[in-house]
């Protein structure tokens, strides 16, 4: 299976809202309307520079998804990158679909100037950290949250 990397763009808005929802259902969690429709604005205006979408297709079909937050950073210069979502279609995990997702936002991080890329994952997410121990390094930091 052939995958294809490339922004999302307004009229992803469907399924765009489809494979979040997937991906938030996953992590046994909801936002409201409000959120969807605010989060998508932001990941589709040109305008907005800090937050990205990128959509995964094959075979004509949208199997994933990927959004990406530059910031600043204390300890840099340069922005680093937050990963803060990544999906894919559990029928297409396996194809390569989110290894390319990830190198997709290495690609637009290097071409903002942004060597750091970062996310987090549960620890019970064992398919996907098969892969993130393959293409990133583990950090022994733990979050906590308010």
């Amino acid at each position: 299976m052939s995958v294809t990397i490339r922004p999302l763009c307004p009229a992803d808005e469907p399924v765009w809202r489809q494979l979040w929802t997937q991906y938030l259902e996953f992590y046994e969690s909801s936002v409201p309307e409000q959120v969807y429709e605010t989060t998508f604005k932001r990941l589709t205006d040109p305008e907005v520079k800090a937050q990205f979408g990128l959509i995964a297709e094959a075979e004509g079909r949208a199997i994933g998804l990927v959004h990406g937050i530059f910031h600043p950073h204390n300890w840099r210069v340069e922005e680093v990158c937050y990963l803060q979502d990544l999906f894919v279609s559990p029928e297409a995990r396996g194809t390569g679909a989110g290894r390319a997702l990830i190198e997709a936002v290495y690609a637009r991080a290097d071409a903002n100037g942004t060597p750091a890329v970062y996310w987090l994952t549960q620890e019970f997410n064992a398919t996907a950290r098969q892969l993130y121990d393959r293409i990133a390094r583990v950090t022994p930091f733990i979050k906590y949250q308010r």
